[in-house]
C-alpha cells in the first residue's frame, strides 16, 4: 500500500492485510493461553483486545494528521516489532507436550514462569490431564460433547459479538456522527476510540476478578440500553413530516427540528461512549479469552478456526449490509435492532457461557465433557 501506484495495488495491500489479520486473530489468543498461568490468564489474553483497540485508536489519531500512504508507513512499524520480537518467543509446553517433547516443554515453562518454578510438576499436571499424543481428528469425535458443546458456544459467542453492531458503528463512526450533527466528527471519532482503550485496560485489569459471566451480562446489558437510547435520539430528530405548503411553517418546522438535534446532541456522544465502554468491558475482548480456553487440545486448531470464520464472515455481512438496513429500517429502526440483539447476549450469556475464571485449560475441557 506504501507504493501502490493504482487502486488494484491498494486492494492487493488490503486483501494480505486481511489474511494477516485472520491469523494472528487466531494464533495470538490460542498462543497466549497456551503459555499463561490460570491465574492471570484473563488479565493476559485480554490484553490481545487491548492492542487491537490500541491500534484501532492510533490509526484514528493518525489519521487525523497524515494521509494515506504516511498511514501506511506508519502501520507497517507494529507488526515488524512483532516478527522480530517472536523469534525470541518459545513454543507452547501443552504444544510440545502433545508432540512428546518433554525436555523443550520444560525449558519452555522456565523460560516463561522463571527459572525457579516447579515446571516439572506443571508438566506433569498437563501432561496427565488432557493431552493425546499423537491423536488426530477424527469425524466421530465431533459426536463428543466435549467438542462439540465448547463449538457451539465458540461459535455463538463470535456470532453475537458481531451482531452486537460493533464494526459496523466503529467503521460508520464519522458518519453516524455528522448524522447526529456533529461538525468535528472525525476528532468524536478518536475520542470514541480512546475510549474503547481505557474500558479494555479496565477490563483487563478486573477480568480474573470479576469472572468472564459478570463481565459479559454487565457488558450486554450496557449496549442494549445505549443502543436503544440512541434509536430514541434519531426518532426525536428526525424530519418533521408535514403536509402544509406555508412557507411560515416550513421555516418554523426547519427551526424547530435544528432546535431540537442541537439540544439533544449529547444524547447521541453519551449514548455512543456508553456502547463503546460496554463493548469493550464483556463482549470486546471476552469472546476471544473464552475461545481460546474451551477446546481441547486435538481440536483446538480447528476449532478456533472455525469460530475466527464465523467472527469475520458476520462482521463482514454486518459491515456491508448496515447502511442498507438503515435505509431499510431508518437510522432509529437500526439501533433498535442491534438493541434486541444485545438484550439476546445477555439471556445467551446467562444460560449458555460457562465461566472459566482461575480454571485451568483441562478443567475446563472435563466441564464440557461432564466429568467435573
Amino acid at each position: 500500500m506504501v507504493w501502490a501506484q493504482n487502486v488494484w495495488m491498494l486492494y492487493v495491500g488490503r486483501i494480505l492485510t486481511g489474511i494477516a489479520s485472520g491469523v494472528t486473530s487466531l494464533v495470538v489468543p490460542l498462543y497466549i493461553s497456551e503459555i499463561s498461568h490460570a491465574r492471570v490468564r484473563g488479565t493476559i489474553g485480554t490484553c490481545v483486545q487491548l492492542m487491537v483497540v490500541s491500534g484501532i485508536m492510533g490509526a484514528y489519531a493518525a489519521g487525523l494528521a497524515l494521509d494515506w500512504r504516511w498511514l501506511a508507513v506508519t502501520c507497517s512499524v507494529p507488526p515488524t516489532l512483532m516478527l522480530v520480537l517472536m523469534c525470541f518467543m518459545p513454543e507452547t509446553p501443552r504444544f510440545l507436550l502433545s508432540r512428546g517433547k518433554r525436555q523443550e516443554a520444560e525449558v519452555a515453562l522456565r523460560f516463561l514462569r522463571g527459572p525457579h518454578a516447579a515446571v516439572e510438576w506443571e508438566c506433569d499436571q498437563i501432561d496427565g490431564a488432557s493431552l493425546e499424543k499423537g491423536h488426530t481428528l477424527k469425524m466421530s469425535d465431533l459426536w463428543d460433547p466435549g467438542v462439540y458443546r465448547p463449538l457451539a458456544v465458540g461459535v455463538l459467542m463470535m456470532l453475537y459479538q458481531q451482531f452486537t453492531g460493533i464494526n459496523a458503528i466503529m467503521f460508520y463512526a464519522e458518519t453516524i456522527f455528522e448524522d447526529a450533527n456533529f461538525k468535528s466528527s472525525d476528532v468524536a471519532t478518536v475520542i470514541v476510540a480512546v475510549v474503547q482503550v481505557v474500558f479494555t485496560a479496565v477490563a483487563a485489569m478486573v477480568m480474573d476478578r470479576a469472572g468472564r459471566k459478570f463481565l459479559l451480562i454487565l457488558s450486554g446489558i450496557a449496549m442494549s440500553v445505549s443502543t436503544g437510547v440512541f434509536g430514541v435520539y434519531f426518532k426525536l430528530t428526525s424530519p418533521i413530516p408535514n403536509n402544509s405548503s406555508d412557507p411560515k411553517f416550513l421555516v418554523l418546522a426547519q427551526d424547530l427540528e435544528l432546535h431540537d438535534q442541537h439540544e439533544l446532541a449529547w444524547i447521541a456522544l453519551a449514548s455512543m461512549g456508553l456502547f463503546i465502554a460496554g463493548f469493550a468491558l464483556g463482549w470486546g475482548p471476552t469472546p476471544w479469552l473464552v475461545m481460546s480456553e474451551i477446546f481441547p487440545v486435538q481440536v483446538r486448531g480447528l476449532a478456533s478456526a472455525i469460530c475466527v470464520l464465523m467472527n469475520w464472515t458476520a462482521a463482514f455481512i454486518v459491515t456491508k449490509t448496515f447502511q442498507d438496513l438503515m435505509d431499510l429500517l431508518g437510522s432509529a429502526g437500526i439501533f433498535w435492532l442491534f438493541s434486541g440483539l444485545c438484550a439476546l447476549n445477555v439471556l445467551f450469556t446467562i444460560f449458555c457461557v460457562p465461566e472459566t475464571k482461575g480454571k485451568t485449560l483441562e478443567e475446563i475441557q472435563a466441564h464440557f465433557k461432564g466429568t467435573d
